[in-house]
């Protein structure tokens, strides 16, 4: 009696729903597998990797914190898979939003003009959408112009963007006053983000990610555009016979990606960080796809997502610090998942079959 695949009459809603929290749980046991081979207590790891820094409201502050570019970029990816349409480069959208935000805050935030300074955030706000939708233009533009790979483009652009910031702090923007390190002035209190929890650093960049879902889950389920999207995605011949446009499929998903991602690089700079430094994320935009596809593509999933991937990366600093493990523990917590991920989606359109065969 051997196992083998058989395809499903249809696929299964059950496993569509479950196969995330599968991955999680699959996730959590190789982790404890791991800790093991490492010379660690399992159970202490676990306590320190997914409990510890969440056991205060400082953490869970954090948590917050480190959830809201994540789910961001995710609800913008989101929509452009919905439509086979693969959005690679957040990382380097979210880059170009810090910088086009924190340049607004470099301009003006010295600025005399008293009626000025309250629509300096706003300001930042904008130019920080815009400076993402502009940079994902670029691989729009070479898919619909000359049917270029999106996959390669998006993500070339992303190594650009980070080299640009890097230049722009070791050369032009660079603080006279800041010792000679890479890193721009402080901004002002009117150029940051306010604080939604006392005693955290949660500022209300997450509320805004949370409306962001809502508009989100609005577009996709109740617009005529989203629906275009949705269809191209499960029946391309289906939305190419009924004359719905590829090209203008592109060019939404790639703006609304870039205009989330690039939020996310504003709320970076406008928040926790609070000027602009070599490096604007610690890889938030392609831990964003896996945030994407753990949600299903879907905002409330895609909010639940970011929240534990963000525990993943609190964990992976406890874990630095209270057991000495290396930094690559966060990436190898996310890699597994997206791996079981994988695999139990496979489950969605096959079943496991016992029997023998023919």
């Amino acid at each position: 009696m051997l196992p083998r695949l058989e395809r499903r009459p249809e696929p299964s809603a059950l496993m569509r729903l479950t196969s995330p929290l599968l991955a999680a749980v699959a996730m959590l046991l190789t982790g404890l597998v791991v800790f093991s081979v490492l010379g660690r207590d399992p159970l202490v790891a676990f306590k320190v990797f997914f409990i510890l820094p969440v056991s205060t409201s400082y953490g869970l502050g954090e948590l917050l914190l480190k959830a809201t570019p994540l789910i961001l970029c995710a609800l913008g990816l989101a929509i452009g898979f919905r439509a086979n349409i693969w959005n690679i480069g957040a990382e380097g959208q979210l880059t170009m939003g810090a910088i086009f935000g924190g340049g607004v805050a470099l301009w003006l935030g010295d600025t005399q003009i008293r009626w000025l300074a309250p629509l300096i955030l706003p300001l930042m706000l904008l130019a920080g959408a815009l400076g993402g939708m502009l940079w994902a233009a670029i691989p729009a533009l070479l898919r619909t112009r000359f049917n270029t790979n999106e996959i390669l483009v998006s993500l070339m652009l992303v190594y650009i963007a980070q080299l640009t910031l890097s230049w722009l702090m070791h050369g032009p923007w660079r603080d006279p006053a800041g010792y000679n390190f890479p890193q721009s002035r402080m901004f002002n209190d009117h150029e940051l983000l306010p604080l939604l929890i006392e005693g955290a650093r949660t500022t209300w960049a997450f509320i805004l990610a949370l409306l962001l879902a809502v508009v989100a889950w609005f577009f996709t389920q109740k617009t005529l555009a989203g629906y275009r999207m949705q269809v191209a995605g499960l029946a391309p011949a289906a939305a190419s016979y009924a004359g719905f446009s590829e090209k203008r499929n592109v060019w939404i998903a790639f703006l609304i990606g870039g205009a989330a991602a690039g939020i996310a690089g504003f709320a970076e700079v406008a928040g926790p960080i609070g000027q602009l430094q070599p490096v604007a994320s610690p890889g938030y935009g392609f831990a964003a796809i896996i945030v994407a596809f753990v949600g299903r593509l879907h905002p409330l999933g895609i909010v639940l997502g970011g929240l534990l991937m963000s525990l993943l990366y609190l964990g992976g600093e406890s874990a630095q610090m209270q057991m000495a493990l290396p930094s690559a523990v966060t990436g190898l917590f996310q890699g597994v998942l997206l791996f079981y991920l994988l695999a139990a989606d496979l489950f969605i359109s096959f079943r496991i079959k016992w029997g023998r065969h023919s």
